[in-house]
């Protein structure tokens, strides 16, 4: 083995380093020209490395999966330890939500785009707090405002579809009639954002 092939070695594998950590640590998918952007590589470098690593990953069968998806690259826990995953979670050793939490979450998850008076409206109760700690955590985002109020509108972000493991709202499974027909549901007078 020559000083040149060392040197590519070493790049090679110091290049998987710093994906491995960045790819570990990142909220949402990274794009290859994110990642060659941070690393000094290549595109070409970085995605055939990316290649490289969701192989070893899957052949080696480890607890995570590097997946790409439509906005790039990201660690997923794998299918090998999915049962060990379920029942950790299951046991509660994870952060959980508060049942006001999970209410609020479902009301904006099946009436998105909505407003906090509306969600207000349905619960029966003031949900400000409840919903800057969503927000916090990565499940709801601001998604517009409402023309004939001004206040701002709510919808769940790709992390509240990752975390449960479905693609989109056509997959959440049906309410039925779990939450009430918002015609039916007394209206709020909303005061604009801008006025609170």
């Amino acid at each position: 083995m020559t000083v040149e092939d060392v040197s590519v070695t070493f790049t090679r594998t110091g290049l998987h380093a710093m994906l491995e950590g960045i790819l570990t640590i990142a909220d949402e998918p990274v794009s290859v020209s994110q990642l060659a952007q941070v690393t000094g590589a290549t595109k070409a470098e970085v995605g055939a490395a990316l290649d490289e690593i969701a192989n070893e990953m899957r052949v080696s069968e480890r607890g995570f999966q590097l997946r790409e998806v439509e906005e790039g690259w990201r660690m997923y826990s794998s299918e090998y330890g999915s049962q060990a995953v379920e029942k950790y979670v299951k046991e509660g050793h994870s952060s959980r939500l508060s049942q006001a939490a999970l209410e609020t979450l479902a009301v904006i998850a099946y009436r998105q785009p909505v407003s906090r008076g509306r969600i207000a409206a349905i619960r029966g109760v003031n949900v400000d707090g409840v919903v800057r700690t969503l927000m916090n955590r990565g499940l709801v985002q601001e998604s517009g405002v409402e023309q004939a109020t001004g206040a701002v509108l709510y919808s769940t972000t790709q992390y509240f579809f990752d975390r449960l493991n479905i693609d989109g709202l056509e997959d959440l499974p049906p309410v039925a009639d779990y939450l009430p027909d918002l015609a039916e549901v007394e209206e709020f007078d909303e005061v604009p954002e801008s006025e609170q």
